[in-house]
């Protein structure tokens, strides 16, 4: 049996860096009131000119190196995206080219903030039934064009970046199994009004912006990330000792430390990351993922329990053997 591996991942956050203090001179908030709220320091914001591709393959070049392999043996490419460089090509394509590669599938997932966990469900597909046996995944988003930043109640809770993950084919089992889901019904807690078909119009500003009902996102992510965790571990007969690492979505530090506590693991065991670079949606579990491996504390063949919840509502989970 074939199995997919993570065999190496890369992050990369843009260079402007703005942190609580800053955002005290831009809207009605303080720093005191973001970190009580949200667990967040500072977000990174991305250059004029620096899209979501460059982004992404920024991320995707450190990942390739961590893998140790020539670009050329990638045969696939997934972009979870909901902040993409045009409505058409894909940024899977955009990416392709500045990679120089050629020919292989390239596609983006559009699932908000489980983005990564649908495109690594699809990529473990693809190499199990052996259309692919090097997959490129990345999460990017360029949320800072997307913010009203005279709204406080979300421009503080997001930020710009990229993580990238090389899967390859293994005779070792890595990715154990994915499970996805969505509820179209709660649409509008958590949407940006605006769309291509339906007449998006830039001179709409209050419709081109995220839109969010902050407590009842709030409520229906903590009861969701904790089910799903369940469903995770009963589908795998693992018990919650057994994980070495939550990898959860870096939406909110109140959201994480609830998931962890339904799932009944410490907070010394859940990857946190948000503080740094807030809510970069599809990027934020690759992103963080990258970091604690390497800063050494996710180590090989310790099992790890991914989990995201976003709009849609989205939300998904993948138990990984590193």
């Amino acid at each position: 049996m074939t199995f997919a591996r993570i065999a190496g991942t890369g992050g990369y956050l843009p260079e402007r860096v703005l942190t609580n203090k800053d955002l005290e001179q831009m809207v009605d908030t303080t720093d005191e009131w973001i970190r009580e709220r949200s667990g967040i320091k500072r977000r990174h914001i991305a250059a004029e000119g620096e899209n979501t591709s460059d982004m992404g393959v920024n991320a995707a070049k450190k990942a390739i190196e961590a893998a140790d392999l020539d670009a050329s043996e990638i045969d696939l490419i997934i972009v979870a995206t909901t902040t993409p460089d045009k409505v058409f090509p894909s940024t899977a394509c955009i990416v392709q080219r500045k990679l120089g590669l050629k020919t292989i599938p390239a596609f983006d997932v559009h699932a908000a903030c489980s983005g990564f966990i649908y495109a690594l469900d699809i990529a473990n597909r693809f190499i199990a039934t052996g259309g692919a046996r090097t997959a490129l995944i990345i999460g990017s988003e360029t949320y800072s064009r997307i913010l009203d930043w005279t709204d406080r109640s979300t421009c503080v809770l997001f930020g710009d970046g990229a993580g990238a993950v090389v899967l390859r084919a293994s005779n070792e089992a890595g990715v154990f199994s994915t499970h996805i889901h969505s509820e179209g019904e709660f649409e509008e807690l958590l949407h940006v009004p605006a769309g291509i078909s339906s007449g998006y119009d830039v001179v709409q500003q209050e419709a081109a912006f995220i839109q969010m009902k902050g407590s009842e996102v709030f409520r229906k992510a903590v009861a969701t990330l904790g089910s799903i965790a369940r469903e995770t571990l009963v589908g795998n007969n693992v018990e919650q000792d057994d994980i070495a690492w939550l990898v959860p979505h870096q939406a909110n530090l109140r959201i994480i430390t609830a998931a962890a506590k339904k799932l009944g693991l410490p907070m010394e065991r859940v990857i946190v990351t948000v503080d740094e670079h807030a809510n970069t949606s599809s990027a934020s579990i690759p992103l963080a993922l990258d970091v604690a491996i390497r800063d050494g504390r996710i180590k090989r063949g310790e099992l790890l329990l991914f989990e995201a919840f976003g709009a849609g509502f989205t939300w998904g989970s993948a138990l990984v053997r590193y």
